[in-house]
């Protein structure tokens, strides 16, 4: 049972209305049943009319949600002093939960009629009902929002799992194909060679992946130490650097302009991972190779670089999802994470990142980043 169920309903938060109710209780004789409950036994359950509530004078009851399902939820647990079922007195509505003793417990029972009837002659009696009742509101909505967010939290670390888990068996595999060609005694040594060939590659992959989920487990854009560069030695950098990474998936890298002559303030290795990171996305879409286009422009005191692939575009549907974690769009490789990074890496060095897309097109990247004086 998780900690934000263990919480117990406190009786300082219902002791004015049950001195309120006890001295107007004997206004009400017989009507008041005195229960003994033992322990696992049912109150009431979802469901059930709402004909009147509990007063707990000893033990302590469950409030419980979903006793049908394999695991039900235990919402509060109310114990002396503490009331049960209250809700009934004010919207006259079967049960919304189940009360279960947790333990031997005595109560008392009230009729709906009877509370009513007291309530008008005491209007105190009602509103300190009411308070009470606000702060038992008060206390579930807390735990729902607590509950909530872990869930959110369990759903994306789910996600998280999957994605990693799935992307990392298909260059195992291939690596382990590879190993047995290679291990293979009739192995020519042409396919030796190709499987060596193939084992670099995969391992490149993983590497890759696994700086991604490093990158992305950081919780911040990662440390970057920004120094002035020449904004044409830095494109010269890039392309040795990603040229040959891009042609082992038979894509091309060009500069449709020379890159202007100024300086910017960057980390050279994070900012070529932004690059990467994008040029090996657009690879993932042109699975049969394709060219990816540098084109540069100055705009006041900005640099606007431009990547746009042959590929077939940007969906309308997932323009505004490009940069969510996790986001792979169908893809049959990565962790998803890869634009996600390149978008964090990007703001650290004070830029913007966004794409669009034009008919006839592939997908355009637009990055712009602040020209040192």
């Amino acid at each position: 049972m998780g900690a934000d169920t263990d919480r117990m309903t406190q009786p300082s938060q219902s002791e004015s209305f049950i001195a309120l109710l006890d001295a107007e209780l004997p206004q009400l004789a017989g009507a008041v049943q005195v229960l003994r409950v033992p322990v696992g036994n049912i109150i009431f359950k979802e469901g059930d009319p709402g004909d009147g509530m509990y007063v707990v004078d000893a033990g302590r009851i469950g409030i419980v949600l979903g006793t049908d399902d394999p695991e039900p939820r235990v919402i509060a647990h109310v114990g002396p002093g503490g009331i049960v079922g209250e809700m009934a007195i004010m919207d006259d509505k079967p049960r919304s939960a189940t009360a279960r003793a947790e333990v031997d417990s005595t109560l008392r029972f009230i009729p709906r009629d009877g509370v009513l009837a007291l309530f008008s002659q005491s209007p105190q009696l009602m509103l300190a009902l009411m308070r009470y009742f606000t702060l038992r509101m008060r206390e579930s909505n807390a735990r729902h929002v607590e509950e909530l967010l872990e869930a959110g939290r369990l759903s994306l670390v789910g996600r998280f799992a999957q994605s990693i888990v799935h992307d990392l068996k298909n260059p195992m595999n291939i690596i382990g194909i590879a190993a047995d060609l290679a291990g293979s005694g009739d192995a020519s040594a042409e396919h030796r060679a190709e499987a060596a060939v193939m084992i670099r590659r995969q391992v490149s992959r993983l590497s890759t992946m696994i700086n991604e989920v490093l990158d992305f487990t950081r919780q911040t854009p990662g440390s970057v130490a920004l120094a002035p560069l020449a904004f044409p030695g830095f494109v010269s950098a890039l392309l040795d650097e990603l040229g040959p990474v891009a042609g082992d998936r038979a894509v091309k890298i060009v500069c449709e302009n020379p890159p202007p002559g100024v300086s910017v303030a960057i980390d050279q290795r994070r900012l070529v991972q932004a690059f990467y990171n994008l040029i090996n996305n657009a690879a993932d879409f042109m699975p049969g190779g394709g060219t990816v286009t540098l084109r540069f422009a100055l705009a006041g005191k900005e640099i606007q670089i431009e990547v746009e692939d042959s590929g077939t575009g940007i969906a309308p549907e997932i323009a505004g999802q490009l940069f969510q974690p996790f986001a792979t769009f169908g893809k049959k490789t990565g962790t998803g994470l890869g634009l996600s990074i390149c978008k964090r890496i990007i703001e650290a060095h004070k830029g913007r990142i966004r794409a669009r897309s034009e008919p006839g097109r592939g997908a355009i990247f637009v990055i712009t980043m602040p020209v040192v004086e």
